[in-house]
């Protein structure tokens, strides 16, 4: 079953992680986006060629962890980098079918990285996915030549604002799940999330990349119309060029995109979502402003997020997308699923259990 719980799971991680953190020697401030590249590939009208298959995947976690400063090193990350890998390939080999039960409650050692803490909060720790299902970044993101360790680049602390009294009202366990409803989620298929539903995953707006696998995208460009498809649960959504939003009584899954440019940088503004999405706990009322860029090595990705609704303040973050050769392959998400009944299941039985006493 492909990976389908690190939404929930994320600030469990950082929780976990924070004895452990990747603390490292500061680098420089964060400073202005670089200047669009006079050199890059242009369509016959004149604006640059944005097609071609993308890969954002990344080490770079999207809240920056705590004790990390804004970037790194260039010696400190290539230390992390190296440590990681060799996590990795420790793990790297196939599981032995006849290894013994993990103990109740699964692997309770000590995490050694970040990303064996989500690895483990994603069901590693019970027996879950071994390493030939991932496809994790293997370097952090680079942007204007700094190496970044948060993709969220204001607020200049690197995290995403708390919930304001509206968003703590709608997400009252305080996590940003993307709920059909808070209470009862464990009632019906209908009531867990979207994503373990295999509905809809990272294809944003924002696109924000996934920390296990499949985050390749795709662009194709017309004149007057860019598609951007997300490798995760093959979502495609549809750039409408130089045109007025719709009506807002339409609401959209993935918005409402209408793409203009400004200079040599490809500006989406999406509004119109419904109420199901919540990205991280938002609100139908939910806006973000994407700007692509393209550069020698592939796309300079900045996004904007506002929901008064959902936060007191807008966020930003920025990464990079590397241009790849990589294909994008089917991706089956429910074949074989037995997870979703069994968690109804477990539920019941909890309920039963319960009851007894």
């Amino acid at each position: 079953m492909r990976n389908r719980f690190i939404s929930q799971i994320r600030s469990a991680a950082v929780t976990a992680f924070a004895l452990i953190s990747l603390t490292a020697a500061p680098g420089k401030a964060q400073t202005a986006k670089p200047a669009a590249k006079s050199g890059i590939p242009r369509m016959p009208e004149g604006h640059p060629d944005l097609q071609g298959i993308y890969d954002p995947s990344t080490m770079t976690t999207l809240e920056r962890l705590p004790g990390d400063p804004p970037v790194l090193t260039k010696e400190r990350a290539e230390e992390i980098q190296k440590a990681e890998m060799a996590r990795r390939n420790t793990d790297g080999g196939k599981l032995d079918p006849n290894r013994p039960r993990l103990p109740v409650g699964g692997d309770t050692s000590p995490a050694t990285s970040y990303y064996d803490a989500i690895e483990r909060a994603a069901g590693g720790a019970v027996g879950g996915f071994d390493r030939l299902w991932f496809n994790e970044g293997t370097s952090y993101t680079v942007v204007d030549g700094q190496i970044r360790t948060s993709i969220v680049i204001d607020p200049p602390n690197g995290r995403v604002p708390p919930f304001n009294a509206a968003g703590q009202k709608r997400n009252p366990r305080g996590r940003p799940a993307a709920l059909a409803a808070g209470a009862g989620e464990y009632d019906s298929a209908k009531q867990r999330p979207i994503w373990e539903r295999c509905l809809l995953r990272n294809a944003g707006p924002p696109a924000i990349p996934d920390l296990f696998y499949n985050d390749l995208h795709q662009i194709v460009q017309t004149p007057d119309a860019i598609m951007i498809l997300t490798e995760m649960m093959h979502d495609a959504r549809t750039v409408r060029m130089n045109a007025q939003h719709l009506d807002k009584k339409i609401r959209l899954w993935m918005g409402d995109s209408v793409g203009r440019w400004e200079g040599d940088t490809l500006v989406i503004d999406t509004t119109n979502f419904n109420d199901k999405t919540r990205f991280r706990g938002s609100s139908e009322n939910l806006h973000v402003v994407e700007r692509l860029t393209r550069d020698d090595k592939g796309l300079l990705y900045h996004f904007t997020v506002e929901d008064p609704e959902t936060w007191d303040r807008p966020w930003t973050g920025e990464m990079t997308w590397v241009a790849t050769n990589e294909q994008i392959f089917e991706y089956a998400c429910h074949e074989g699923n037995y997870a979703l009944p069994d968690i109804l299941k477990g539920a019941r039985k909890a309920e039963a259990d319960s009851a007894k006493q």
